[in-house]
C-alpha cells in the first residue's frame, strides 16, 4: 500500500514490491498488464499445480469461533473487520509476503497511490520479517526531509507498538490531515531514531526530466503509472530535438508500478527486443518485447540504481543493460522477481497474488538477489545531510 509494487480494471498485473507509500501509499508495484508500482497484471490466471488441494474448505470451525465472539465477547464487534480479516487471514497463509488481500479502504488507498496523489508523509512502506520497513523515501515530500531512509524499520507510531502492524494498519496511523504531524520512531543500524513529520497532500508526477551541463539529457521516473511511457517519450522526444547524445536514467527509489509501462519504456531504447521473460512453475508463460521506434537508440546511457529500485525498476534496469544499452552506477537493487495479479472482489475489495516470477533477457531471476551496479557508488549520510549526489556525479563524469 502507498501510504504508492498492473492496473487493468478486473485483474491487474503487477511489478513492485508489494509496496506502501505513505503518501501515504500502499503499492506493489510493477506490473499491471497491464501491471502496478511493482508487478501485476490484469488476466485471468489459473495454476494447475494446485488442483490437488481440497475443492472447498471447511467453514464449521470457523462458523464456531465467531460464534463464541459474538456470544461471549466483552467488547464491541464490527461484522466487515471481522470478515476483512478472515480473509485476510486466508491469504497470508500463503506464506508469499506479496500476495495479500487488500480491504475496500486498503485497495482505494492503493489505487490513490498508483495515481500519485494521496495525503501523508511521502514514503512507501514494505513488509520484511515481520516488520514495517520504509522502502523508499519519496524525494522532496516530509518524509525525505524529515530524514527517513529506505530500510528503516517503523518501531513506534506516535509512541505506539508498530512491531506487529500490517502495512494497510500502520498506513491507516501514519495517515492523517495535511498540517497535523505525526511521530515515528524508527530503527536504522540498530539504534532508535525519532522523527516527527508534518503530513502534506502528495502529488507526485512520475517523470520529471532536464538537460544538464554538458547537454546531457536527465530523465527521473518515480514509479510506472498509466501515464509514465507516454511522459518518458515526451521526454525524450525533447532530448532528440535538442540533440542530447549522452542520457541518464535515475531509478532511484522507484519502487515499481506497471510491467506494461516499464516495456513500453525500454522500447525507447531498444528495437524489438526482449524486456523480460514470465514463468510459472519453470515454464515460460510469456515474452515481453518492446515495439520498433526507439526515439534513444544508440544514445549512451547511465541508469542510477539503489536499494530502493525495485521490480519494474530492476526490469528496466535488468533490461536494457542485459543488451549492453546502459551502465548501472549507484548500490544493489531491492530484489523482487516476482509478478502479481490484482483482482477485484466485491464491494471494492482487491487481491494480489503471485501468479509468475520474472526473469531478466539473459535469464537472472533477481529475487531477493537484486542487481549489482557495474560501479558501486554510496550515497553516504553526510552526504545526504550536506545536499550531495556522488551517484549522479560519478554519472555525470563517466558520460564525459
Amino acid at each position: 500500500m502507498n501510504e504508492s509494487e498492473g492496473n487493468l480494471r478486473g485483474q491487474k498485473k503487477q511489478v513492485t514490491y508489494g509496496t506502501v507509500i505513505l503518501l501515504v501509499i500502499v503499492a506493489f508495484v510493477f506490473g499491471n498488464r497491464f501491471q502496478t508500482l511493482g508487478d501485476w497484471f490484469f488476466a485471468p490466471y489459473t495454476n494447475k499445480g494446485n488442483q490437488t488441494l481440497s475443492q472447498n474448505l471447511d467453514f464449521n470451525s470457523t462458523e464456531k469461533v465467531y460464534d463464541l465472539l459474538k456470544n461471549k465477547y466483552d467488547g464491541k464487534l464490527d461484522t466487515q473487520s471481522l470478515q476483512d480479516g478472515l480473509l485476510k487471514g486466508l491469504v497470508d497463509a500463503s506464506g508469499d509476503p506479496y500476495t495479500t488481500y487488500m480491504s475496500a479502504k486498503e485497495a482505494a488507498l492503493f489505487n490513490d497511490d498508483l495515481n500519485g496523489t494521496f495525503t501523508g508523509i511521502g514514503a512507501e512502506l514494505i513488509q520484511q520479517n515481520g516488520n514495517v520497513m520504509v522502502s523508499t523515501p519519496l524525494s522532496g515530500f516530509p518524509a525525505e526531509k524529515a530524514g527517513v531512509r529506505a530500510r528503516d524499520i517503523i518501531y513506534k507510531i506516535n509512541d505506539e507498538d508498530a512491531t506487529k502492524l500490517s502495512i494497510g494498519e500502520a498506513v491507516k496511523k501514519i495517515r492523517g490531515d495535511a498540517g497535523s504531524t505525526v511521530k515515528l520512531t524508527l530503527i536504522r543500524d540498530g539504534a532508535q531514531i525519532e522523527v516527527p513529520i508534518v503530513r502534506a497532500k502528495i502529488t507526485v508526477a512520475s517523470v520529471e526530466s532536464s538537460v544538464l551541463e554538458g547537454n546531457v539529457g536527465y530523465i527521473k521516473i518515480s514509479r510506472f503509472g498509466d501515464d509514465t511511457a507516454d511522459l518518458a517519450n515526451k521526454a525524450a522526444q525533447d532530448f532528440k530535438s535538442k540533440n542530447v547524445t549522452k542520457v541518464i536514467v535515475d531509478l532511484r527509489n522507484n519502487g515499481g508500478g506497471l510491467l506494461d509501462s516499464a516495456v513500453k519504456v525500454a522500447g525507447i531504447w531498444m528495437d524489438n527486443q526482449v524486456v523480460v521473460v514470465e514463468k510459472e512453475g519453470g515454464r515460460t508463460k510469456s515474452t515481453l518485447k518492446t515495439g520498433n521506434n526507439p526515439i534513444l537508440i544508440n544514445v549512451e546511457t547511465v541508469i542510477l540504481i539503489n536499494e530502493g529500485s525495485a521490480s519494474a525498476s530492476e526490469i528496466l534496469a535488468g533490461a536494457l543493460h542485459d543488451h549492453g544499452v546502459a551502465k548501472l552506477i549507484g548500490e544493489k537493487t531491492y530484489g523482487k522477481g516476482s509478478v502479481q495479479e490484482i483482482v477485484d472482489l466485491e464491494d471494492g475489495a482487491q487481491l494480489k497474488v503471485t501468479v509468475a516470477h520474472w526473469f531478466t533477457p539473459k535469464g537472472v531471476n533477481v529475487n531477493k538477489e537484486g542487481i549489482k551496479p557495474d560501479e558501486e557508488v554510496k550515497l553516504t549520510e553526510e552526504d545526504f545531510n550536506n545536499n550531495r549526489d556522488p551517484q549522479k556525479d560519478w554519472a555525470l563524469q563517466e558520460l564525459k
